[in-house]
């Protein structure tokens, strides 16, 4: 009866009830997105690389190492040898390895020396493997494949030559016309920095460097070999022997090594960025705050308005502390609309751009994760309902009392 009376109360002054609602509506919007946005982007950055045990790479920090080896942020200050690759790969507990060789670029995009073997071992996101939208991976020495961001942006297809520049400029004046590539293949989006790169064969990416290779026949430059690479990744037999590789691979004779596990490192980098983290979360709550405020004011703006309601229901018997708990339960209800409101336009942006985000920017959609940021949302709206409504309910049950 009482939440009938509260709600026939609410509709007789249903217009500054909306816009309270409206407003209340675009906090708790605002609140959802950042809040399933952090959770999903932190998510999609701890799983850039999925099931790579180990990065191993010459001797540097460890956040360094993943950003130019997983990012492709910044420049290998130095190279390991073959010799180490060679070193580690032959470790009993090593199931298998992806060299990793940078340094040129095309038109601004990275060029990344590697084995066919990348396309099946790389994994990203919930162990999902790369995936082939044309062609196939490379196979012979002058093939490259295209990630899904480069294939874009510069309208590349399958069998397009193009030529590969040295150094990381979009505009290079050194440039290695004589090696043209033909591109044999293009990679589905996958969110990642993968999508931003160009993937050819290690001996291809060395033969255009070769101090004789322009006097060099085709036959014999697939016969370089390279002399170092810039990082190579890692699987092991067992999840085990994890520790126990990383010992030997940083107390390596052949020379200076560093192994990292990607994600204790992910999980490092990405703690350097809380702080902004915790700004951008505190201003949503901040909105959410100011739009309880709001309905607070108008809850008492309206207070003189209903001096005729509030004494027909003294004349009626109710008491003054009923008057209290109707108007709690006003504030309760316009909350509650405005959680609905609010949680079903965030559900509904899901549906239409999840998709579209998911492919962008590698993010997974995870309902029973949407489900559980409404539930805290809704638990900061109502109980902040109760308590900002604590100072119109207030001041209705002194005016009742004089009635």
């Amino acid at each position: 009866m009482l939440i009938k009376l509260a709600w026939q109360s609410l509709c007789f002054r249903r217009g500054a009830v909306l816009i309270t609602v409206a407003a209340l509506a675009v906090s708790v919007f605002t609140l959802l997105s950042i809040e399933y946005l952090r959770y999903t982007a932190k998510q999609s950055f701890s799983s850039t690389v999925s099931g790579v045990d180990l990065l191993v790479g010459p001797r540097t920090g460890d956040i360094n190492l993943l950003l130019t080896t997983v990012f492709r942020i910044g420049q290998p200050s130095q190279n390991m040898s073959l010799k180490s690759y060679q070193y580690l790969t032959n470790l009993p507990d090593v199931s298998w390895s992806i060299p990793i060789s940078l340094g040129d670029s095309h038109r601004g995009f990275r060029v990344v020396g590697t084995e066919k073997q990348f396309f099946t071992r790389f994994q990203y996101g919930q162990s999902r493997p790369l995936v082939f939208s044309q062609g196939k991976a490379f196979t012979d020495t002058y093939e490259v494949v295209l990630g899904a961001s480069v294939a874009r942006d510069l309208g590349y297809k399958n069998g397009q030559k193009l030529v590969i520049a040295h150094g990381l400029g979009k505009t290079s004046f050194k440039t290695h016309d004589a090696f043209p590539f033909i591109v044999s293949g293009l990679l589905e989006p996958t969110g990642t920095p993968v999508d931003n790169a160009l993937y050819v064969r290690l001996a291809g990416l060395d033969a255009i460097h070769h101090t004789s290779a322009a006097h060099l026949h085709n036959a014999e430059m697939k016969e370089i070999e390279p002399k170092s690479i810039s990082a190579a990744m890692v699987g092991l037999s067992t999840k085990l022997s994890t520790f126990k590789v990383q010992r030997e691979i940083n107390t390596s004779v052949v020379e200076p090594l560093t192994a990292i596990l990607p994600g204790v490192t992910l999980t490092q980098l990405w703690q350097m960025s809380r702080g902004i983290e915790s700004v951008i979360d505190l201003m949503a709550k901040l909105i959410l705050f100011a739009s309880l405020l709001g309905m607070g004011a108008v809850m008492i703006a309206t207070l003189r308005e209903r001096f005729y309601e509030f004494s027909v229901l003294r004349t009626l018997g109710a008491g003054v502390f009923l008057i209290f708990i109707l108007i709690q339960v006003e504030g309760v209800l316009i909350g509650a609309l405005g959680l609905a409101l609010g949680g079903a336009t965030f559900l509904l942006a899901i549906r239409l751009f999840g998709e579209d985000l998911a492919i962008a920017y590698g993010i997974d959609i995870a309902t029973y994760r949407i489900l559980s940021i409404y539930f805290l949302v809704a638990l900061y709206v109502l109980i902040g309902a109760l308590i900002v409504g604590i100072v119109p309910a207030s001041t209705g049950y002194l005016r009742a009392r004089k009635l």
